[in-house]
Parts: structure tokens; C-alpha cells; sequence
């Protein structure tokens, strides 16, 4: 099954509020509402695209690590995954698409790394959930989600309905600014210049693991 049938199997079982999700039914339009404002609003416009030139970056790993862009590239191209968090269960299931496509991202050349604004023992604890062998790089405050265009801030009243589900960023994020990446894939050339990116505003739809080989194979075979 594709990552995005999965999604939407998912999507369609969390609206039918069946357990084990009994998610009660005037949520949606407060989450749907906050999406067609990102989309309204342009959000996706602002993000890096092919040619741009990638920041540069350096983030811890679970373990406190710092880890620099740089030193990811020089092995090779790099590929980034913007991770909500633990919470997020697309998210995760994306994370789980990635790690399967993970040997053919190395085979490819390229380097695979998630960022995430959450803390490192939420990372460590999304790695082991999702059996993942590859690291999430902690981005406090969205600061390198920002530079790629991928940081927004929630809307007031999607901050409440977070706050009644529980779902205390704060917390998990360690910083009060109640901000967020848009998903976002991108593959980093060599270079520095982006070889690949796919953002969307709607966190239920997200692209094929698979439909960035071609630009990374392509990229691979430029002189750095």
C-alpha cells in the first residue's frame, strides 16, 4: 500500500470516530479550517524550491550530538524530512515510509535525516516507535524549519483545541512560540542547491518516498 492510501485510510477512520480514535466530530472543522488558511494564505509559495540555495545548518541528535549540514553533504547529498512530532501520526507513518525507502536513499548516495521542533527524548522515543535507522535532529523554536520556509505559527483558536485534545507543544517542544513545520521533503545536493523539494500545507498529504530517487540519482551524477 502507498504511503498516501495509508494516510487516507487513516484520515477516513479517525473522521468516522470509531475507536479506538473516538475523535468527537466538531474537531474536523476546526483542523480543516486551519489548513485552508495555510493553503489560502500562500504558505506553501514561501517555502525553498529546486535551484534554491539550502541553508546551512548544525542540530543536536537524540543523544546531544551536534550534527552540521555540512558535514552530512560532504559524505554525499543529503535528504531532510520536516517532522511534526511524536504526536502526529501521519507524521510517523511517513517516518516509517521513509525508513523503508532508506536503503534506496543510500544506495542512491544520499544521507537520510528527519527535523523535528520536539525535544531529543521525544525524538528518541519516535525513533524506537517507528523503528527508525536514521536520526530526528532537534530544531528548537523552528529556526531551521523557518529558513526553509516551513515554520508557521497556529491560529489562537487551534492552539485551544490543542490545548482540550491534550496536545501541549510547549511541553514537547520545549519552547512556548506554538509554532509548527509544514511537512517538507527536500534533497540537498552536494552543492548546497535543492535537488528535490515537495511541501505541502495539508499535513494529511504527503508524496511517495520514492518520488525523489530520480532527482537525487540525477544529482548524484553532477560533479559536486
Amino acid at each position: 500500500m502507498s504511503l498516501q492510501a495509508r494516510l487516507d485510510a487513516f484520515k477516513a477512520d479517525f473522521r468516522s470516530g470509531k475507536p479506538p480514535f473516538n475523535a468527537p466530530p466538531e474537531i474536523h472543522p476546526v483542523m480543516e479550517r486551519a489548513t485552508a488558511e495555510l493553503i489560502d494564505g500562500g504558505a506553501a509559495a514561501r517555502a525553498l524550491k529546486v535551484g534554491d540555495r539550502a541553508p546551512a545548518f548544525t542540530l543536536n541528535d537524540p543523544d546531544g550530538k551536534p550534527i552540521s549540514s555540512a558535514d552530512l553533504l560532504a559524505r554525499g547529498p543529503l535528504v531532510i524530512s520536516f517532522y511534526r512530532g511524536v504526536w502526529c501520526p501521519y507524521c510517523n507513518m511517513e517516518l516509517q515510509a521513509l525508513e523503508a525507502a532508506r536503503l534506496a536513499i543510500e544506495t542512491a548516495g544520499a544521507t537520510l535525516v528527519a527535523i523535528s521542533p520536539q525535544k531529543p527524548a521525544n525524538s528518541r522515543r519516535s525513533a524506537r516507535e517507528n523503528s527508525l535507522g536514521f536520526p530526528i535532529l532537534s530544531d528548537p523554536g523552528n529556526e531551521v524549519a523557518a529558513a526553509f520556509g516551513l515554520r508557521f505559527a497556529l491560529p489562537d483558536y487551534l492552539v485551544e483545541l490543542y490545548k482540550k485534545l491534550g496536545n501541549n507543544l510547549p511541553l514537547t517542544n520545549g519552547d512556548d512560540s506554538w509554532t509548527l513545520p509544514m511537512p517538507g521533503r527536500f534533497a540537498i545536493g552536494q552543492d548546497g542547491n535543492v535537488l528535490y523539494a515537495e511541501v505541502n500545507p495539508d499535513y494529511t498529504k504527503r508524496p511517495e518516498p520514492e518520488d525523489l530517487l530520480p532527482a537525487l540519482r540525477a544529482g548524484v551524477a553532477q560533479p559536486a
